[in-house]
């Protein structure tokens, strides 16, 4: 394998028709698992998406990105205590996971099988999204996918073959992440040091101009990701985690 091939993948938002069969889907499922998961439970399920019709009912509740439409694939990656539970039920054995450390497990393996899932499948040469508006709407994409009790969404993943090459993009020194024996806290110096190569990015700069923004820490609070926002979408997201994972 390129030893350059993590640090040069590319999120991908546009896609060719180029169909993926249900059964490619359905391998690199079973392949991503084998991710780790929590005491083997895999607390998680996915719903694909393919129809125009389905994938038109799910695109409002993602601000209507384009990947959703264009793709060839909407995954919808949940957190999955229904099946666990009915298992237990079935089996004479009293469950006990209406809690919010069961709900963060599930979170987890959820994370890890939709990430598995997003490598085998850019490994594969297709292209994938991760779009993180699942969280915001989760009533509605609960709704429109049938989901009950005990399943809560957490990620969605738009798969398709890329139409051309993305754009590759910029992240931190690996300086900026990395802590040795103990955290070493930022001062305002070092910090805006470690930030300096993502605010000097031509891309960057005319994000902060197109936003009328003094810097670019000011297009995501003022802009991108409001207080208001997401105290909002916080509220909306735990009443239904409340509602369907806690009332068991």
């Amino acid at each position: 394998m390129d030893k350059n091939y993590f640090v040069n993948r590319r999120t991908v938002r546009r896609y060719t028709n180029e169909a993926i069969s249900d059964e490619i889907v359905a391998q690199m499922l079973a392949e991503a698992s084998h991710a780790p998961t929590t005491g083997n439970m895999q607390l998680y399920s996915v719903v694909t998406t393919r129809t125009e019709e389905g994938k038109a009912k799910l695109a409002p509740f993602h601000f209507n990105q384009p990947s959703v439409m264009g793709c060839n694939v909407v995954l919808t990656f949940c957190a999955d205590f229904n099946r666990f539970v009915k298992w237990c039920n079935a089996s004479n054995a009293e469950p006990g996971y209406d809690n919010f450390q069961s709900f963060m497990t599930a979170v987890l393996d959820t994370t890890l099988f939709a990430q598995q899932f997003c490598t085998i499948a850019e490994m594969r040469g297709y292209g994938c999204c991760y779009l993180g508006t699942t969280t915001y709407n989760a009533p509605q994409i609960a709704e429109a996918l049938n989901l009950p009790k005990r399943v809560v969404p957490i990620t969605t993943i738009t798969l398709g073959v890329p139409d051309g090459e993305a754009s590759l993009s910029d992240r931190l020194p690996v300086e900026a992440i990395l802590h040795k024996e103990s955290y070493c806290d930022y001062t305002a110096e070092s910090v805006k040091e470690l930030y300096a190569e993502k605010e000097a990015r031509e891309d960057s700069k005319k994000f902060v101009a197109e936003n009328n923004k003094e810097s670019l820490a000011q297009v995501f609070t003022d802009v991108r990701y409001t207080k208001q926002a997401n105290e909002h979408f916080s509220k909306v997201y735990l009443d239904f985690i409340k509602e369907s994972l806690f009332e068991m």
